[in-house]
């Protein structure tokens, strides 16, 4: 829906994070910000202090332990997991054994101490170039707030479970332990300053089905408590003081993506084929095991990407063998005879893996990190070939190998592999000799080599945010040049062409796993261009299929053809646009 304010009317934009649309009173949460102060101590009382702090951090897992409990048996437990990660923070040694050693050596207060330290790490999180990752310092914050509340014995201003009236929340943050305690029969949505459609918050607004809108930058500072608005979840919209009229146009809003929502879901369980006939798998990116629920409930045929560092995130030291198996193996149990496609592991110096001391490096993107990092680290590497092979005897589990860059790194890979495989054979423990093993495409020298790597590899998965950033050499996080990173730049879709081409001369399978996947506008292109499978967050799949239905092959291979021929990435997602909403114009009637 085009935004057209009405006399009288107030507009604020942000990140749409949560469908639907909602009107009521406001009600701003964090009008006053506290500070913590510094106090001084003499040595006789630093031992009490460290017992201060000890007991905040006790009273604070009970109250975690409340939360995910009532949450459990709220909306689920996969929901309630969420709070994992926050007990996790209340065990790191590293976080708590530094807040101790500056109230020790300092002689400064508990508040003083933990604000401090927690500040230092909340701020490495957030440069981490990992969107998942940096998503993860409100989740960090939501923990060390309630340590420093028990710390100051302060009350939350405002009871969420105990709501007098119907309202919209609007918060400089919404942290999860907030958003699950909102009474929703009186939360009719909530906005938020900061955010993006990754944080816990926005997932969990979605797993409530609360209209929600995120990255609004300055909407708590902006509005007051008792004004009337109207949120648009759809569009990342909120209206101050709407008029008759605009309430009248999104009630026909809301009536259009009711029927869009029914058309959705009688897509799920059809196969996404063209209208001439070709076939398109689409299957589902996920990060743990707990995500196969939603696998199952996407459309989704199987898993295109189950991304395994966030098992190593967070943790005293590296998952085990046996672990990892269990992991695998879960979801390849859930979802036989589906495909599973395991990734190894992709992490390094920019992400956390304290207990391995992987030293600071000038530019850690382009370091010790993904495959690099693996191949120096066998032991760690080694665990995880074998409980990957483990599971695969479940018959239908892939495997591939992330930021491959050229055929020695893939030939080092898979000597590995066939040596795990031989231990395993003599120790009689089963496993899938014919496994599918496959390589990221996501480095342009990969892409430049395809025809190399084809000839020893079963498929392709090309990761198109790294291939992008990569290519373009544009950190898509750094504000002042984001516009730079452009999916339809003619450098871009020529390499992803020329590794499709490459991969087909050789008979190799070929998906994209990036965010180009679930992309409605860019979608017909990566089908055109020959992609043979699209991978991406479960949420995104209906509509893709949707999509998928309602085109011709043949059209899409015509739009690739111009794409390839245009030298302006501008011109290209222009005719991709409308080429798309052509095909399924309910998609875009927004």
């Amino acid at each position: 829906m085009a935004e057209r304010l009405h006399k009288g009317e107030k507009a604020l934009r942000g990140i749409p994070v949560s469908a639907g649309v909602c009107r009521g009173k406001i009600l701003v949460l964090d009008k006053v910000r506290h500070t913590v102060l510094r106090r001084e101590l003499a040595d006789a009382e630093l031992a009490e202090e460290v017992n201060r702090l000890e007991k905040a951090l006790v009273h604070t897992r009970e109250q975690i332990l409340a939360v995910q409990h009532k949450l459990a048996e709220g909306i689920g437990a996969e929901q309630a997991s969420i709070f994992d990660a926050h007990l996790m923070v209340l065990e790191d040694p590293a976080l708590i054994d530094e807040a101790v050693r500056v109230i020790q050596t300092e002689k400064v207060n508990a508040e003083h101490a933990f604000h401090t330290v927690s500040e230092r790490y909340a701020g490495a999180l957030a440069k981490v170039d990992d969107e998942y990752l940096r998503e993860r310092v409100s989740d960090m914050r939501d923990v060390t707030g309630r340590v420093l509340n028990n710390l100051l014995g302060r009350e939350e201003e405002v009871d969420l479970r105990h709501l007098k009236e119907p309202c919209i929340i609007i918060a400089h943050d919404l942290t999860p332990s907030k958003t699950a305690q909102m009474d929703r029969q009186k939360v009719l949505g909530f906005a938020t300053d900061v955010g993006s459609k990754t944080s816990h918050t926005a997932i969990m607004a979605r797993s409530l089905r609360i209209p929600a809108v995120v990255g609004l930058k300055n909407a708590s500072e902006e509005l007051e408590s008792g004004e009337y608005a109207l949120l648009d979840g759809y569009n990342g919209i909120i209206i101050l003081n709407p008029t008759n009229q605009t309430l009248f146009e999104y009630g026909q809003l809301v009536r259009k993506h009711v029927t869009l929502e029914e058309k959705l879901r009688d897509a799920l369980n059809q196969p996404a084929v063209t209208l001439d006939n070709h076939r398109v798998l689409l299957t589902a990116n996920i990060e743990q095991a707990e995500d196969t629920s939603s696998v199952k409930t996407s459309g989704a045929e199987g898993v295109g990407l189950f991304r395994t560092e966030y098992l190593f995130i967070n943790r005293d030291s590296p998952p085990t063998e046996e672990q990892q198996y269990q992991e695998y193996r879960q979801v390849a149990l859930a979802l036989k005879p589906q495909p599973v496609v395991i990734r190894t592991l992709d992490l390094g110096g920019d992400k956390f893996l304290s207990h391995l001391h992987v030293p600071t490096e000038m530019n850690p993107f382009l370091g010790w990190r993904a495959i690099r990092f693996c191949l120096q680290n066998r032991d760690i590497f080694g665990a995880q070939l074998r409980a990957i092979l483990r599971a695969s005897a479940e018959g239908n589990v892939k495997m591939m190998y992330p930021m491959i860059s050229g055929l020695d790194e893939l030939s080092q890979a898979n000597a590995m592999l066939t040596e795990h495989k031989e231990q395993l054979r003599a120790q009689n423990i089963p496993f899938d000799d014919h496994m599918e093993v496959g390589v990221m495409i996501e480095i342009p020298s990969a892409a430049l080599v395809a025809d190399a790597l084809a000839k020893c590899t079963q498929f392709f998965s090309i990761g198109t945010n790294d291939l992008i950033q990569y290519s373009l050499a544009v950190d898509r996080m750094n504000e002042k040049i984001a516009h730079l990173y452009e999916p339809t730049h003619p450098a871009i879709l020529r390499l992803i062409k020329h590794s499709v081409d490459a991969a087909h001369a050789r008979k190799v399978w070929v998906s994209v796993c990036g965010e180009m996947a679930g992309d409605p506008v860019l979608v017909p292109l990566l089908i055109g261009l020959g992609v043979d499978e699209l991978s991406a967050a479960p949420p995104l799949i209906a509509q893709v299929k949707y999509l998928v239905r309602r085109l011709k092959l043949s059209e899409a291979q015509s739009l690739a053809e111009f794409a390839l021929s245009c030298e302006s990435p501008s011109e290209i997602l222009a005719r991709c646009q409308a080429f798309a909403q052509r095909a399924a114009p309910s998609l875009f009637e927004t």
